[in-house]
């Protein structure tokens, strides 16, 4: 053993440690050897070395650890007199904890570490979880997995190996994903509470206080990673019995009714109960319940967080399916989505989804919510990476027959006037939704056309009143003026019902064959609505430049039209389609010098022709 003591780590061979750990096993006589076998553990050590140690420490401590007290640190450590201290038996037991509490913390530093082969942090993992299974008395030891938690989170280094690898083999276990969203919530709430250096960095302090905000940023990324990959309760295909990872759980009431009748004899047992022992008993109604109170605890403790704008996204996107309807009361998410939806752009249409739920099944009340929409309704929606959902949810939220029609006019001229500006993958999305919108409120059909003098006496005062105020300004008063302001953010004052949709009359000849042909179907009356059938949204939301052309490639053509050119075509579009308009391009000078000259040349042969005839 003193050859060994004096040998450094990296030069002790396979065999030194495999008699040490055999030693170790026979007998306690050689309890020694588990402090010499422990500094072969750390991530310095070689792969092979901390193997071999991991293995004969692990069988060590499988057979010790019933028999051990509890921790230092443990709430439920007994008080003990000062004879049962001075035990030499006590000592000893005291002396192991202590040596297994140093083993659990030396696994830990392996498996966070980033030199740690992934073929060895695997092994690692596998003997940690035996320790979580077995390590309380047979019930789930969760002090060492929140500290498992707890080191993968505050890690400066990213571990997605890890992650993966306690998601993909351990999240199936119900205990495991209980005791998971335990620890998340209490380290949301440590992250919530830590002060921001951002008003405290000042001069040399710029660059930790920018490293803490960074170190912060990564454990967020680790939290939302570990809290998403939890599978729902619902997963388990509604069984009776959950799979546990710690103990195989109780079958049948006889046999739980023995092992309580033991318990209440032993006051030390009934004192160590945890609360996953707990669980084991219980019905797998309560079980869902409690879960479904620790999954919500654990993700509104998350959603409190200065989250990265990246990581925001990826919340918003799920949020409707993977978290509304596994909380145990959905309304509490109402403050975070009514601030996403209130920040515009694509975070507002991530939001939509889930804020539509709770407005439709859970009771919510948004009075500006209609406004906000409105406000959505830009040019850069037809290029969002979501613009598929939500135009769906657009088509929904405008289904009610209940609205008023200054506010379906407002919608319908908004999405008329986009017409202008967008592609015509989004053209034809606007032309479903305005289709719909006319068929579901008859009292917008005035829009479709609509002369000068079709407004009523209260609105022609109200034009004159306008038009008198725009001539105070020096603009003229023109007849077939468009009262629509696109500018207007609140749909009431938009003046959209003493407008028309003479946008869509522009589309008839688009240089688009699809867009042409498809609005020709607002041409019916879609007032008869057992003539006409609602469009569905989905069939367009998702369409861009590949679908059209992919569409107009397969389309069967009958008649083939045939163009004739006395002169090669030098643009796409005519110059009799833009009057008034000048287009410049290179080579224009080129060609004015070239029939110049040959005009020079012509006149030039016409005079000489003329010479020689009269000669």
């Amino acid at each position: 053993m003193a050859s060994i003591l004096t040998k450094k780590p990296n030069r002790t061979k396979l065999k030194d440690l495999k008699i040490l750990g055999q030693q170790l096993l026979s007998s306690r006589a050689h309890i020694n050897n588990l402090p010499i076998l422990l500094t072969f553990i750390p991530p310095s050590s070689p792969p092979q070395h901390v193997l071999e140690s991991l293995l004969s420490l692990q069988s060590f401590f499988t057979t010790v650890l019933p028999d051990l007290p509890p921790s230092q640190s443990s709430k439920k450590r007994p008080r003990l007199d000062d004879s049962a201290k001075e035990d030499p038996e006590f000592i000893y037991r005291t002396w192991l904890r202590s040596k297994f509490d140093e083993f659990i913390t030396l696994l830990i530093e392996v498996l966070v570490s980033p030199d740690t082969e992934d073929a060895l942090r695997e092994i690692v993992l596998d003997s940690f979880m035996e320790f979580v299974k077995l390590g309380n008395g047979g019930n789930f030891y969760s002090a060492i997995y929140h500290k498992l938690l707890r080191s993968i989170v505050q890690s400066a280094t990213p571990v997605d190996f890890l992650s993966e690898l306690l998601a993909s083999k351990f999240f199936k276990y119900i205990d495991v994903r209980y005791f998971t969203f335990i620890s998340m919530e209490k380290l949301a709430k440590t992250l919530d509470a830590t002060d921001t250096p951002d008003d405290r960095s000042v001069g040399g302090d710029d660059e930790s206080g920018s490293r803490s905000r960074e170190s912060i940023e990564l454990s967020i990324h680790k939290m939302h990673y570990i809290i998403s990959h939890i599978p729902p309760l619902e997963g388990n295909d509604g069984k009776s019995e959950y799979e546990m990872w710690s103990g195989s759980g109780i079958s049948s009431k006889e046999e739980h009714d023995k092992k309580e009748f033991s318990k209440r004899q032993k006051a030390e047992d009934k004192k160590l109960r945890t609360e996953k022992q707990t669980n084991n008993v219980l019905s797998p109604a309560t079980i869902a319940k409690k879960m479904k109170l620790k999954f919500t605890k654990a993700w509104i403790s998350f959603l409190r967080l200065p989250i990265p704008i990246d990581v925001y996204k990826e919340a918003l996107a799920t949020l409707h399916q993977a978290v509304i309807p596994y909380l145990s009361n959905p309304i509490i998410l109402c403050d975070f989505l009514t601030r996403s939806y209130d920040i515009g752009g694509v975070v507002s249409v991530m939001a939509l989804s889930s804020l539509f739920i709770l407005m439709t099944q859970h009771g919510l009340e948004y009075p500006n919510f209609y406004e906000k929409l409105y406000a959505l309704l830009t040019p850069s929606i037809f290029m969002a990476k979501h613009r598929a959902k939500f135009f769906q949810l657009l088509d929904s939220c405008l289904k009610s027959p209940l609205l008023p029609a200054y506010l379906a006019a407002a919608f319908a001229k908004k999405l008329s006037r986009l017409l202008v500006s967008v592609p015509p993958s989004g053209a034809l999305v606007i032309i479903a939704l305005i289709h719909n919108l006319l068929r579901r409120h008859p009292s917008i059909n005035c829009l479709v056309h609509k002369e000068d003098g079709d407004e009523s006496p209260e609105d022609r005062s109200k034009a004159e009143d306008m038009a008198n105020k725009a001539n105070d300004s020096g603009s003229d008063k023109r007849p077939g003026i468009d009262h629509f302001n696109s500018e207007e953010s609140n749909p009431m004052k938009s003046n959209a019902m003493r407008s028309s949709l003479w946008e869509i009359d522009t589309l008839r000849h688009h240089y688009c064959p699809p867009v042409s042909r498809f609005v020709l179907s607002l041409e019916n009356d879609l007032t008869v609505r057992s003539k006409t059938t609602e469009m569905d949204i989905k069939d367009f939301s998702s369409g861009s430049y590949a679908t059209i052309f992919g569409d107009e490639i397969r389309r069967r053509v009958k008649q083939v039209p045939l163009a004739f050119y006395k002169a090669t075509p030098m643009s796409l579009f005519p110059e009799s389609e833009f009057c008034g308009w000048t287009f410049n391009y290179k080579g224009s000078n080129e060609n004015d010098s070239e029939d110049k000259e040959q005009k020079t040349s012509e006149e030039n042969d016409a005079s000489t022709k003329r010479q020689r005839l009269e000669c």
